[in-house]
């Protein structure tokens, strides 16, 4: 069994503006909502890695969604909520100005040790994630092959549920657009 796990190419939308607490919780509210970027092409190596799917699963967020049709659009494109990112929120923090990605990775940290207002908590993430390893692995049972367009977090959070069932990982999770990591178990 194999399992691709891919994260979706660049979003339509600037990627590191300074921002403040508001401006950061403005920010994910656009991130959720943006298209990928049409500049944005998947590279060739990751085309040639499902040219043979006929189907691929994707988040329900629009950059996934069309990042995998145009990885692979012969193939049909099952997408989920339940593949979606694991959310952040915008901690409280006055008069701060930061980067988005510096503002994105406190805001994990913080989610980690107990931040998560309204929002879906690590715990219930990491129960997402492992429904989600479940369907990729039945999936995988029937067909020998699956891949998932997503997000880097959430692909993360799989991946390691997967290592926890006995599959071995080829590549590493990076915060790289089109980043692709390999998970492969003998059918047993």
């Amino acid at each position: 069994m194999r399992i691709l796990l891919i994260r979706h190419g660049q979003p339509h939308i600037a990627l590191r503006p300074r921002t403040s607490r508001a401006g950061f919780a403005d920010y994910i509210a656009r991130y959720e909502e943006a298209g990928l970027s049409p500049c944005d092409l998947p590279p060739e190596e990751l085309r040639n890695l499902v040219h043979e799917l006929d189907h691929v699963f994707t988040s329900s967020l629009p950059r996934s969604h069309q990042s995998a049709a145009a990885l692979a659009p012969h193939a049909q494109l099952i997408a989920d909520p339940l593949f979606v990112e694991a959310p952040l929120a915008a901690p409280a923090i006055p008069l701060l100005q930061m980067r988005v990605s510096k503002w994105a990775v406190l805001s994990r940290l913080l989610w980690y040790v107990g931040f998560h207002p309204g929002i879906e908590s690590p715990r219930a993430a990491a129960k997402r994630a492992a429904q989600a390893a479940d369907i990729l692995i039945a999936r995988a049972r029937k067909s020998g092959t699956v891949a998932l367009v997503a997000h880097g977090y959430f692909n993360w959070m799989i991946g390691r549920r997967l290592v926890a069932c006995g599959f071995a990982r080829s590549g590493s999770h990076r915060a790289r657009y089109w980043n692709s990591v390999v998970y492969e178990r003998p059918d047993i």
